[in-house]
């Protein structure tokens, strides 16, 4: 293990498990895909992907993750907690896509479908993001803040100072988040070339 680091992707069969433990082999860290308790317990680092509908997701998220032991590994434990698209909006209260679906509760605040005016849904391709806040996620990407959006809704946190990044598409909306240890991402760092691997990288280094 790099750094005595292992890295879990929690398994509830979300569609973009492959690519990050292919973007995490990449960068030199141990990783597995798995929902079993003692392989949570163990892992220095919990990643949520996300791919699809936030209904489907939660429903499959409740049913086959260990939540109690995840929370407990994140808030009692504070290891470092990822959250990629779907896997970031599930973190709220409640979702609005295709019906009202309760979350995870973990930051408070909804997620709604993007005003983006004009423009087509899905979002679907590479916007820069703008840096809100001094967070480690972007640490050395000043000038490389081009990633990769697929999505049709937005997550709206009732605190606005835990949006660490936004995109503008259409409307100006939050593109990540960071509570503590907890982290949210809208875009997929997997699909995001230089600039996912070096914000995963940023992620997978934090203590």
């Amino acid at each position: 293990m790099k750094d005595n680091k292992l890295i879990c992707i929690l398994d509830y069969g979300s569609g973009n498990v492959r690519s990050v433990k292919n973007l995490i082999e990449y960068l030199g860290y141990s990783v597995i895909v798995s929902n079993d308790k003692q392989d949570i317990k163990k892992s220095s680092h919990l990643i949520l992907p996300g791919v699809g509908a936030f209904g489907s997701a939660i429903v499959n998220i409740k049913n086959k993750i260990p939540l109690s032991t995840v929370e407990g590994e994140v808030f009692d434990r504070n290891k470092p907690f990822l959250g990629i698209c779907v896997g970031m909006q599930v973190l709220s209260d409640t979702g609005y896509e295709y019906g009202e679906h309760q979350g995870l509760g973990w930051i408070k605040g909804k997620v709604d479908k993007l005003d983006s005016k004009q423009l087509p849904l899905p979002h679907i391709g590479w916007n820069d993001v703008i840096v809100k806040s001094e967070e480690p996620l972007f640490f050395g990407l000043d000038n490389n803040l081009d990633f990769y959006f697929v999505h049709s809704f937005r997550f709206i946190p009732d605190d606005d100072t835990l949006i660490s990044s936004n995109v503008n598409y259409g409307t100006t909306f939050c593109s990540s988040i960071q509570m503590a240890n907890i982290f949210g991402v809208q875009f997929h760092p997997e699909k995001s070339q230089k600039a996912g691997e070096i914000l995963m990288k940023n992620f997978l280094e934090l203590k």
